[in-house]
């Protein structure tokens, strides 16, 4: 029996997980519309249903019913995979980010993750690099010059910037001496957060998290005036809207995990009853996406000699200090 527990257990987290997931990517579409309408002294889509709620709804059906056109020369078979495995790594993602404490359900403790990991944040890193493989499959595989050029780009700017991303939660992980994303959430109970200690991190993995997923001012593998979409520009369809969504997933992916190892997870100004503590993270995370909208609408995009530049001569060495630094006073306070 308590086999089936575990079981029907997991499935219902998991149910539960992606249906949000996908409803948020959904409208994290719309969102991002208006608030770079208002940015730019526009509405933004406001004919389809109320206040253009309806407009994600229009656009998943529009997808669905388009000629799925696929190039005579493409490498099909990976032409096909290549968005199955960007929104696969996506969802993946979330199976070990903790999303509250616990509730009592039916006499039964559940804790509000798909799956507590001693490695969780190993599996992160594991599970994000996987989604490079879609992007650069994508943009190969279509036979198009320029896709091929998002592509290559795409591989340069992620293996550069991942590098100074695996390296700016180093300082947390010093701090935590742990891996699992809910020991580290737990240690920053009672307004101890990361971000205190390890503000320079902070802002670094930002930064590399910009790049990761391919976000203004860092979204030369698609840079639309050059490459006319790059590594997507062959993709029509439910291929291109599973690359669309991926994006979104990411986004939502890299803001949820910003929240969990700097921003103290679930932990907010006040408590709340376990059962509720999803909102704090639900908060925190939110105010981290609107930043990543906001900003979109604010920065230029960089040239992609600058990109490179910025990631291995300033990130990479700025990265190296921090975890010397935090090093350093660890071994003295230990003194």
């Amino acid at each position: 029996m308590e086999l089936i527990y575990f079981v029907t257990e997991a499935m219902a987290k998991i149910v539960v997980v992606f249906a949000v997931l996908m409803g948020v990517v959904a409208y994290l579409t719309l969102a991002e519309r208006k608030i770079l309408g208002r940015i730019q002294v526009r509405y933004g889509p406001n004919r389809v249903g109320p206040f253009g709620l309806f407009q994600p709804i229009a656009d998943g059906i529009k997808a669905f019913f388009k000629e799925d056109v696929v190039p005579a020369k493409a490498d099909k078979p990976l032409f096909v995979i290549a968005p199955m495995i960007s929104i696969t790594a996506a969802i993946a993602l979330f199976a070990v980010i903790p999303f509250g404490d616990k509730v009592e359900f039916f006499g039964r403790t559940v804790y509000l993750t798909i799956a507590n990991l001693d490695i969780g944040l190993l599996y992160v890193f594991a599970v994000a690099s996987l989604g490079e493989y879609g992007i650069v499959l994508g943009g190969w595989s279509s036979y198009n010059k320029y896709g091929l050029m998002g592509a290559l780009r795409a591989a340069a700017q992620m293996i550069s910037y991942e590098v100074a991303l695996a390296l700016s939660v180093m300082g947390v992980l010093m701090i935590a001496g742990t891996l699992n994303l809910v020991e580290i959430v737990r240690q920053q109970a009672g307004w101890s957060w990361n971000l205190f200690y390890q503000p320079f991190a902070f802002i670094f993995y930002i930064v590399c998290a910009l790049a990761e997923i391919n976000r203004t001012p860092f979204d030369m593998p698609e840079a639309e005036a050059e490459l006319a979409c790059g590594f997507n520009i062959e993709y029509s369809s439910m291929k291109f809207a599973l690359f669309f969504m991926a994006e979104y997933a990411h986004l939502v992916a890299v803001c949820a995990i910003a929240t969990t190892l700097f921003l103290g997870g679930w932990d907010g100004p006040f408590n709340l009853p376990p059962a509720l503590s999803w909102i704090w993270f639900v908060a925190k995370t939110g105010i981290l996406v609107y930043f990543f909208i906001w900003q979109r609408g604010t920065f230029p995009r960089l040239r992609y000699d600058q990109i490179m530049r910025f990631g291995w001569k300033f990130l990479l060495p700025l990265t190296l200090a921090n975890i010397f630094v935090t090093g350093l006073i660890i071994v003295l306070r230990g003194m």
